[in-house]
């Protein structure tokens, strides 16, 4: 009789936890929901200030003057002004192979010559969580060593992505500070801003790293670089309207974290293999942009902010004209 009543107690506690999980659950869409309403303001749109993460074959000599030419025909009708061409990784104990990127000097060349006004950045990173150890001095000195050296081909900026960076990491804020004396222009990719309070400890225990930043964390960050890009995909939402709703409330948060003198970017998945079944399609450029176009339009006007593909290998002609139609006209 007392292992019954123990057993009917045990059942009657996991459907109220899993009633409550429902719950909170129920709330978290119908907030992300609601921020998908409303119209954007006809001046919500591209400022051209937008970028696009590339592809590795641009600076290992696979991509030719050619092609940086066809690039440049695509991307002179848009509101692209920063390139993150990616020129890493870095080796497991912070050292860049310069052999990673035997032809950045050309590429950053055949920009200026086809693209003129146009950025270019040496997107540089490595995992962190088992392999490069961002809390070793050693290992900091030898990412600063690279970022040095690649400067010297002609980059106009360093584009830092480390992942997961947990939350609080000051050797990671440390690296940020350090950078400086070796570019001008800094730039980091982000996780997502913890959408709403109490989110980033049971998401951190799920998938066993920081999927989120504290919001005071990410102002820390964003203090220490001149833009700042959030990857707001693979956000797990379900629907359409809920993955605008994300990228508004990211894109909401940022405005009001990072002063207006630096650039704040919302990642546009511009790639198509999520990895989950309703992924591909519930996130979108288009989505992104409209989600985007609402947060400004609560905002107010901000020149420095705007949409960053990823990844040029993996656009489709429909990503690129979501881009053009949705943020850009």
């Amino acid at each position: 009789m007392i292992a019954r009543t123990a057993i009917r107690r045990g059942l009657r506690l996991v459907a109220l936890a899993l009633a409550v999980i429902v719950a909170l659950i129920g709330l978290l869409a119908g907030a992300l929901r609601l921020q998908f309403t409303g119209a954007p303001a006809a001046w919500a749109k591209s400022t051209g200030n937008d970028a696009l993460w590339l592809g590795h074959a641009w600076v290992d000599g696979r991509r030719t003057e050619a092609d940086v030419e066809r690039l440049a025909v695509r991307l002179r009708a848009t509101g692209i002004k920063d390139l993150y061409v990616h020129s890493g990784p870095f080796e497991k104990d912070g050292r860049l192979d310069p052999a990673k990127y035997p032809s950045a000097r050309n590429f950053v060349q055949w920009v200026r010559q086809y693209l003129p006004g146009l950025r270019v950045s040496a997107w540089l990173g490595q995992k962190v969580d088992g392999l490069l150890d961002l809390d070793d001095a050693k290992s900091r000195e030898n990412v600063l060593a690279g970022a040095a050296a690649i400067m010297r081909t002609g980059f106009d900026g360093i584009h830092y992505d480390f992942e997961p960076i947990g939350d609080g990491d000051r050797d990671f804020l440390d690296l940020l500070e350090k950078t400086r004396q070796y570019t001008r222009l800094l730039s980091i990719s982000t996780p997502q801003i913890e959408p709403y309070p109490l989110m980033r400890l049971p998401a951190r225990a799920l998938i066993g790293h920081d999927k989120y930043w504290s919001s005071g964390f990410f102002k820390q960050a964003a203090d220490r670089v001149d833009q700042i890009a959030i990857m707001t995909y693979d956000s797990f939402t379900p629907a359409q309207s809920l993955y605008g709703g994300y990228v508004a409330r990211q894109a909401t948060l940022a405005l009001d974290l990072v002063p207006e003198t630096k650039l704040v970017l919302m990642g546009a998945p511009a790639y198509h293999d999520h990895g989950i079944g309703w992924g591909d399609s519930a996130e979108s450029v288009a989505m992104a942009a409209q989600g985007a176009k609402l947060a400004l339009t609560d905002h107010g006007r901000r020149e420095l902010f705007g949409l960053a593909l990823y990844v040029d290998f993996a656009a489709t002609e429909e990503d690129w004209r979501e881009y053009t139609t949705e943020w850009f006209s």
